[in-house]
């Protein structure tokens, strides 16, 4: 059973987990994102700028923009994909890490590159640093869904007790 939140008399429900994973997905957007303003696996050149080259920039804030929507996407995704499994810490890390390494695979082997008109499913430093900062994502995202989640959880139980 799906639980779900009124945002305001006025509009739809939302499902909680989508609300959750919004959250997580920008926590571990913040997180990913520091690793590519950090990473500089190509000609001293960062990787949130290269993010920022989807959009024809090589402005990190442009890079940093894009980047966080995409993380809010794909947090929403993982709770309504995968929030009722990922309650609990242990399941909400290993599927946060699993979903990292997907959209590793979608984004970053495959979207990126194609739009950049670069190659796609190639193994290289910019890959293998990115493989690192989606599984940071992952693991950020995993650990957040699962402490919101029990916080509502404790939150819920001492209103209904």
């Amino acid at each position: 059973m799906t639980t779900t939140l009124r945002v305001s008399p006025s509009t739809a429900v939302i499902p909680v987990h989508a609300v959750w994973g919004a959250a997580a997905g920008l926590v571990g957007g913040v997180g990913f994102g520091i690793w590519m303003s950090v990473s500089r696996p190509m000609m001293d050149t960062a990787m949130i700028t290269m993010v920022a080259g989807l959009l024809g920039s090589t402005n990190a804030v442009v890079g940093w923009l894009i980047h966080l929507s995409i993380a809010l996407f794909a947090g929403i995704g993982f709770g309504v994909l995968l929030g009722e499994f990922a309650q609990r810490l242990v399941p909400a890390v290993v599927l946060g890490l699993a979903y990292g390494a997907v959209w590793w695979t979608v984004g970053a082997l495959w979207i990126m590159p194609a739009n950049l008109g670069m190659p796609v499913f190639e193994w290289n430093d910019v890959t293998s640093s990115s493989l690192g900062g989606h599984l940071v994502f992952g693991l950020l995202a995993g650990l957040t869904f699962s402490l919101v989640a029990r916080a509502a959880g404790n939150r819920t139980d001492r209103t209904t007790g």
